[in-house]
Parts: C-alpha cells; structure tokens; sequence
C-alpha cells in the first residue's frame, strides 16, 4: 500500500546514500524533502510540516544529536528515526533520552528502512493533546508546565528530555492509578513490541534521578509490585 500524501525530511549528508533513500521512498509514496546539513535540517523541520524525520547522527556544521535536542526544546515533536554508525551504543541511548522515536544503524537493508518509518508513522505524536485537559501540574516543590515543555523545581528548571516530559505526564494524567508496564508502552511509546518493558524502568529511573530525594524510597513514582507503577503526586 502506497504512503500517498505522507511528507518525509531526510536529513543526510552523504549524497549517493540521499538520492538512493529519496528514489526507493517517493517510489512508496513518500514526498521526500532532502537537507544536506545539520542547520538546513532543523531549519526546514522547524519551518514545514512533516509527518517523519530520518536524521543522520554525523551531519556537517550540526550533529543530528545537537539538532534532534533543539527541535525537541522548541517542542517540534515530529517522530525522528535516528540513523547511527553500528556498533555506537552511546549515539543510541542519547539520541533516545533526548527523544527520538527509533534508531537504525548503517549499513542497512531498505526493507528495514521502510518498515521502522511505516512503525514511527503508526505512533501516537511526541506529545499529543492531553484529552483530560491538563497543561500544568504542581506536586511537592515542582511545577510542571506541558505547554511550555517545562518542569521547576522551586522555580529553577530542570532539565527533562522529550520523552521523559512525555512519560511524566502520562503519570500525572493517571495519578493514583497502578499501571503496568505495558500499558505504558503502548499508550506512551505506541510500540505493541518494541522496544521492551525494561524501557520504562530505564526511563523512571532517569527521571527518579531528577524528581526524587531518595530513590530507593521514591515519593512520586512508586513501584506497585508485580504490575508497574503508580504516579501519587
């Protein structure tokens, strides 16, 4: 089935692997929108609407790291799929954190290419309407600002990549409410397998880490034994 009407931003700087990518994905359907560099990419990300981002890591004059932090910060929350050198773990795990959708290291098969977009494409937006119509929420000495993408503690910022904002307001959406890993998965990340539950426990403890006093005994988000957790507030 053809991505008919579907606007993809590849951002790459090698030449011959762009035209390639271009030529196979607007074969598909895709509208293709091609930038050779790290600033023409947030630029154009920033500036048009697209419904994906495939962004290199090593990109001339901008990193797509660098370049992925920005476009978060100004809540461009269009899903990215990173490409990264195999093997670099650490490009992966970072690139995460500060909220990329999905990664795939080079070289790679186009199937595979094709099937993680269709995949990015089929998930909720980074952070969607809340449909219970919160914007802010306060709890202990934070203060937590969705509309600005923004949490402070005692009226200083603290610093929350994408994907953590997103998941602490899942929290604050079903606050008092056990929730299995699972649920979190599907509802927050969109995935039915990928990648697995042991994502949640990584991102609850990055965000222990910023929130939590003392995080063996956590006073916000709490473990409920043999289901997941539960946001108290």
């Amino acid at each position: 089935m053809k991505a008919t009407g579907k606007r993809i931003l590849l951002v790459e700087d090698e030449e011959g692997l762009a035209l390639t990518l271009t030529d196979r994905m607007e074969s598909e359907g895709y509208t293709v929108t091609h930038a050779g560099d790290g600033p023409r990419g947030e630029e154009l990300a920033v500036t048009q609407r697209f419904d994906a981002i495939i962004l290199d890591v090593m990109l001339p004059k901008k990193s797509g790291l660098d370049v992925l932090r920005d476009l978060r910060k100004r809540a461009v929350g269009t899903p990215v799929l990173m490409l990264t050198a195999r093997g670099e773990l650490s490009e992966k795990v970072v690139g995460l954190k500060l909220g990329a959708d999905d990664y795939l290291p080079k070289p790679f098969e186009m199937l595979e290419l094709l099937a993680r977009i269709e995949s990015i494409l089929r998930r909720p937006p980074l952070l969607p309407v809340s449909s219970t119509g919160i914007t802010s929420c306060s709890f202990g000495p934070f203060v937590v600002d969705f509309k600005k993408m923004q949490l402070t503690k005692k009226g200083k910022v603290v610093e929350l990549a994408a994907k953590e904002l997103q998941l602490l307001r899942y929290f604050v959406e079903h606050q008092g409410i056990p929730l299995s890993r699972e649920t979190i998965l599907n509802d927050v990340w969109g995935y039915e397998a990928m990648p697995s539950t042991r994502t949640i426990d990584t991102h609850v403890t990055w965000l222990r880490r910023k929130m939590e006093t003392n995080r063996k005994i956590p006073k916000y988000i709490v473990t409920v034994r043999g289901i997941g957790y539960k946001f108290l507030g």
